[in-house]
């Protein structure tokens, strides 16, 4: 340990210099220096070993090998849908150390926890003045007694703080405010100084990396066990560099930039790795453009998407409000670690390179499915026109089950296909105004997610625009319904400075929440009018956002095509109302004269932009807003809170007490052999997580409806599955009960279908999965590629667990999803190469029977035996990739293995 001085303060930090008298850690990109330092920080641990260190500092990219190491995240962060059932699951452990012997209080965070509350409010209400209050009312009465246990949660537990709801997208408070880019905890003789490295429960923590912070989304298991002390183990990850060269030009926004990113990063395929960006272009992107990308690394398929720490940092830390003595110990440490900059990357050496000149950026969209989906904008009517065209007409969902609730964090159920029949479209009315509704009718237009609301210059563009169609002259279309939640308060401030709030306001665009809404399906429900000519007409429909995910029926369940674009597209859209309308070459409209008028000709310059941003954005909003950031409003306070160690789980719908700990002893039991397993589900390829976890409008004739309907619980009051994701009741029976999912054991259906071996008879999922743990039959899953793509939910591996599935083979996996699998005890086994269950003639109807697994199993034997008795033997890859992994599935569950641990 070596010593620094700042500011006549000494401070402790772990120094390279023993290693770089071997080893030249030039070579090292900067994420590598800081897996690096984690490290040698953990030297001590026992999970920490010295060839991990020395295989890292030889940084050998031409004789890459798997290697674990074990990563250990200064800080966790988590936000309100997926950090209930982890607050919910901590509550839990401590009941079970309670009744195993130990106290209370041996279950509490080890390193500091942020939860924030930004997945529950939803645009009930738009296009109104008072729109904030009333949906703000409506998300506290909806979720009340959700809030009353996070507020419980917060006086419990040490080390754990909540950011009431109402302040702000949880990435980009993040962003603007609980980032410490380097801690400096107290010790005996000096602060310790290292690097700000975190994991969280969403995937687009990867946000924080635009500040040069390491840190990306896990599943809400391996949150857990990284509050209660464990490292993340990780497979020593192949880091790609991508260098930016030059400027972007005039027209080009930050948005088109991270989708041309997002294309060329999925196209070169880069599922599991780092990337890194580096270059002279880093230098001309603003620390809120750099931010914009990392927060989109899902999307391009990484695990984060790094930006170097330099002076654009160090401008970002001060106007935010972070201290002087704070910057000057980060650009002190991060110079004495040869960290500082794009100088630190120099002579970095990348596993693989890409580059891009931002002078060839132009304004994009992307979808109508699909993120990596980029379409030039000047190609974008032609291309949704081919898609409209492409669609097979089938019959659509009956009007209950489209419209049973909203909810957030992305799983709706989507409309079948309609029948293409909307070129007449049909008559509507609504808010007195007459008009023809059709086929590709923008009927969503949001400025809404982290994405784009953290960054200034797209807001403020977004607002330029709006006022210049207000002088020409120009309006929104009747059918839009306009919305716009930022992701932090400081932006409606910065807004009403330059006095474009009335501008955004007078089109339609009136503040909605703070919250991530539109982006993950909470865009409430359409008017309705609107609803209900989409269904006369069986018309597809769309909505344009400036989020970061468009998955099909994640938006809204009565839209089809979602398309991601910058702010200010967004509201040329509104007043297009078309996707099929060419916004590059035809009029928006006419203005008060009859001339037609151009997006052009109300596209605010570069220059425009940059100055209005330099006049209005300052240090002072920053620290006013988050001066008492955790007191929350009056609501807020008001909730009746238990003053206890341990939760009295009271009756509830939210919060329910779930079984995982049941019946559990100090003593490992035996790994299980699977024998006789049935297959639930026989899946394609690309099922998401909106596909498995319970996510998205409970139906009226869903497991789930029926089990709160026994409860009391009125259709009107179901709510979400996301908002209740505190009750294992709710989501076992909601799991793989997705509208849209296609289940190939019942074909023809699509939902929560699947047909019970071996007699053949159709059923939910829950009422097989039931059957088949009464009669003691274990299940499993059978599935295509990308099996678990999309968000990091673990109730999409909590789920399936407790409807007893013990096993998933699929062709390729999503790594955060592979690991909740293992994290609840679920073993995933991937078909070899080439091989698929298609291929092996495998219809699901089999009975399978596995090999046992070993800490050494590399592959294993898997027979399947038909109902004529013929057998189909086939080898599979144990996905364990790790001995830590290993002990996790053999404990049951990762938080079983940190009980065991804890109590013992």
């Amino acid at each position: 340990m070596d010593q620094l001085s700042v500011a006549q303060t000494s401070f402790n930090y772990f120094s390279f210099a023993p290693l770089q008298q071997k080893y030249d850690l030039s070579r090292l990109p900067f994420a590598a220096k800081i897996l690096l330092e984690n490290l040698i920080r953990h030297a001590d641990q026992e999970f920490v070993d010295d060839d991990d260190i020395v295989t890292l500092a030889r940084w050998d990219v031409e004789n890459w090998q798997d290697t674990e190491i074990a990563f250990v995240p200064s800080r966790v962060i988590l936000q309100d849908f997926t950090g209930v059932p982890a607050v919910v699951d901590l509550a839990t452990m401590r009941d079970a150390i309670v009744e195993l012997g130990a106290k209370a209080d041996a279950i509490n965070p080890l390193n500091p926890v942020e939860l924030v509350i930004d997945h529950s409010v939803m645009v009930d209400v738009f296009g109104v003045h008072d729109a904030l209050q009333k949906n703000t009312a409506i998300e506290i009465e909806r979720n009340r007694e959700r809030y009353q246990f996070l507020r419980w949660g917060q006086q419990a537990f040490d080390n754990f703080k909540v950011v009431p709801p109402g302040t702000g997208i949880v990435h980009q408070v993040n962003l603007e405010y609980l980032a410490r880019v380097v801690f400096a905890d107290a010790e005996q003789d000096a602060p310790l100084l290292y690097p700000d490295t975190l994991v969280g429960t969403d995937s687009h923590t990867t946000m924080i990396n635009g500040l040069g912070v390491l840190g990306w989304g896990v599943g809400g298991i391996e949150a857990e066990a990284a509050m209660l002390g464990q490292p993340v183990t990780m497979l020593l990850p192949e880091i790609v560099g991508f260098e930016l060269r030059g400027a972007l030009p005039a027209g080009a926004t930050a948005t088109d930039l991270v989708l041309t990113v997002t294309e060329q990063l999925r196209k070169r395929g880069v599922v599991g790795k780092f990337v890194e960006f580096y270059g002279d272009g880093v230098k001309h992107l603003s620390l809120a453009d750099r931010a914009t990308i990392a927060n989109m690394a899902p999307e391009y398929g990484a695990t984060c998407g790094i930006f170097p720490i330099d002076e654009q940092t160090m401008q970002y830390l001060q106007l935010t409000g972070r201290s002087n003595a704070q910057c000057e110990q980060i650009e002190h440490y991060l110079k004495a670690m040869d960290m500082w900059g794009t100088e630190s990357q120099k002579n970095a050496v990348y596993h693989d390179t890409l580059q891009l000149n931002l002078a060839d950026v132009v304004p994009s969209i992307a979808g109508p499915k699909r993120p990596q989906d980029r379409i030039a904008l000047d190609k974008a009517a032609n291309a949704y026109q081919q898609w409209l065209d492409s669609q097979i007409p089938v019959q659509q969902l009956d009007d209950e089950q489209d419209k049973a609730g909203f909810e957030s964090e992305g799983g709706h159920p989507s409309p079948q296909n309609p029948v293409q029949n909307g070129e007449a479209g049909v008559p509507c009315e609504f808010r007195g105004e007459e008009f023809v509704l059709q086929d590709g009718a923008v009927v969503i237009a949001a400025i809404t997610s982290c994405t784009n609301t953290s960054n200034p210059s797209v807001l403020v563009a977004a607002g330029l625009l709006a006022r210049n169609a207000r002088e020409k002259g120009l309006s929104v279309k009747p059918w839009v319904k306009t919305s716009f939640a930022p992701g932090s308060q400081v932006v409606t401030d910065y807004l009403h400075k330059a006095g474009l709030n009335q501008d955004l306001d007078a089109l339609g665009f009136q503040l909605v929440g703070y919250g991530c809404t539109t982006c993950i399906g909470n865009s409430g429900p359409l008017p309705d009018e609107i609803s209900e000519a989409i269904h006369t007409g069986n018309l597809s429909v769309t909505s344009v956002l400036s989020g970061n995910r468009n998955f099909e029926g994640r938006i809204h369940p009565e839209i089809q095509a979602n398309y991601l674009a910058s702010p200010p597209l967004v509201v040329a859209y509104a007043l297009a109302g078309n996707m099929k309308a060419d916004l590059a070459a035809e009029p928006l409209g006419e203005d008060k004269n009859g001339a037609p008028v151009y997006l052009k000709d109300i596209w605010p310059s570069n220059k425009e932009i940059q100055q209005a941003v330099a006049d209005v954005v300052d240090s002072d909003m920053f620290t006013s807003r988050y001066a008492d950031v955790y007191k929350g409003n009056e609501d807020w306070q008001s909730l009746d809170v238990a003053q206890s160690a341990i939760y009295d789980w009271p009756d509830s719908t939210y919060v329910k007490r779930p079984p995982f700990f049941e019946g559990m002893s100090l003593q490992v039991p035996d790994v299980e052999q699977i024998k006789g397993a049935r297959c639930l589900l026989k899946l394609g390829d690309s099922v998401t997580t909106d596909h498995i976890s319970p996510a998205g409008s409970i139906a009226i004739d869903s497991p789930a409806a029926n089990y709160l309907q026994e409860q009391g619980v009125s259709p009107k009051d179901f709510n979400s599955y996301g908002s209740r994701r505190g009750n294992h009741e709710v989501m076992m029976r909601g799991t793989f009960a997705n509208v849209r999912l296609k289940n190939q054991l019942a074909p023809g259906t699509e939902g929560c279908w699947t047909r019970l071996m071996p007699d053949g008879k159709q059923m939910s999922v829950f009422d097989a999965a039931m059957h088949y743990q009464q009669h003691n039959v274990p299940s499993i899953v059978l599935a295509g590629k990308e099996y678990g793509t999309g968000s990091s939910r673990d109730w999409a591996a909590k789920g399936p667990s407790l409807l007893g599935v013990k096993a998933v083979i699929a062709q390729s996996y999503e790594r955060i999803h592979r690991s909740n699998l293992v994290g609840m005890g679920i073993l995933p086994l991937q078909f070899k190469e080439g091989e698929s269950a298609d291929s092996l003639g495998l219809s699901g109807e089999e009975t399978f029977d596995f090999a046992p697994v070993t800490p050494k199993s590399k592959s294993l034997t898997v027979m399947a035996t038909s109902n004529e008795g013929k057998t189909t033997e086939f080898e599979v890859t144990v996905r364990i990739d790790t001995p830590n992994e290993f002990h996790y599935y053999r404990h049951g569950g990762i938080l079983h293995y940190v009980l065991r641990n804890l109590a013992s």
